[in-house]
């Protein structure tokens, strides 16, 4: 009789023991773009009075905390518009199959990433079939410097290629207490492991590209410092529940330059060693043809 009233007494401990885990809070970033992701995988709303533009969704079980936060905020799930990325790995796309689905919303995407969403990531150069997410369809394709518009905010999408081959960052301006901002949701050129900056059968140009995009990041004009990943622009470091509104909190020019030095850093360092590596090699090869005797 006493091991039914243990496991019964254990149940009844359970919630205390393990209390449900509360979403991280929406709140409000600076005029019309609101935070509706996680700790570190970031969404972004842009609402306008024509419908809603939302940029990025995380993991496909990401979609009902995304819900969750918009009505939080006091907005309709079902405004959204339009769907963007900022590159298609399913950290960031996974969702956008269901997002569709459930609000009617057209994906549009920079028109190298296109074929990424549309296959769910399984023609990646680098993670292919391993980085498998719910493809979904893409209804309409941009340039670089292609202005998406809804409601009267235009948004400007920037090509940054590396990190996947139609990498995007998207730039706005918001008008507070008579001051404008260059908000710009940065897609940093950050390099995955396992990548090869050297003779890329999958992806011949990408130190090209890389180049391109430390050159563009570096000319692109940026107030507002938003980016792909909450802990790249120092989320939790500037913001906790509780705080006040202020339009100001974000502003951070200097740390997006540091955050791309930082990555040009990396790519650099690693575009030496790859070739420090080929001339290593090609010199035991010529070593090889003057001794033929030696291994």
């Amino acid at each position: 009789m006493l091991r039914p009233l243990r496991a019964l007494m254990l149940l009844a401990a359970m919630p205390l023991l393990a209390p449900a885990q509360k979403l991280f809070p929406p709140f409000r970033i600076i005029g019309n773009v609101y935070y509706v992701g996680e700790t570190d995988l970031t969404s972004y709303l842009i609402v306008t009075p024509q419908g809603n533009i939302l940029i990025n969704t995380g993991f496909d079980f990401s979609v009902p905390e995304i819900r969750e936060r918009i009505k939080t905020l006091g907005f309709k799930f079902s405004d959204i518009k339009i769907l963007l990325v900022t590159h298609a790995h399913s950290d960031h796309a996974g969702g956008m199959a269901t997002m569709k689905k459930l609000t009617g919303a057209r994906m549009l995407a920079e028109e190298e990433e296109a074929t990424l969403l549309d296959t769910g990531g399984k023609t990646d150069f680098l993670f292919g079939s391993a980085g498998w997410f719910n493809p979904v369809k893409v209804d309409g394709t941009f340039k670089d410097r292609e202005k998406i518009s809804l409601g009267g905010t235009d948004l400007t999408a920037y090509w940054m290629p590396g990190h996947t081959k139609g990498s995007t960052s998207y730039g706005l301006d918001v008008t507070e207490n008579g001051k404008t901002y260059h908000v710009l949701i940065a897609n940093l050129a950050n390099i995955n492991p396992g990548t090869a900056l050297l003779h890329n059968p999958k992806y011949p140009k990408i130190a090209e590209d890389f180049e391109r995009t430390f050159r563009v990041q570096k000319e692109v004009p940026c107030d507002v410092f938003l980016s792909s990943h909450a802990g790249q622009f120092g989320l939790l470091r500037k913001w906790h529940p509780g705080l006040p509104y202020d339009p100001e909190r974000f502003v951070d020019p200097e740390g997006y330059l540091r955050a791309v030095e930082r990555s040009e850093a990396r790519f650099r360092e690693q575009l030496q060693e790859e070739r420090d590596e080929e001339k290593a090699w090609h010199d035991h090869l010529q070593f090889k043809d003057v001794n033929p005797q030696q291994p």
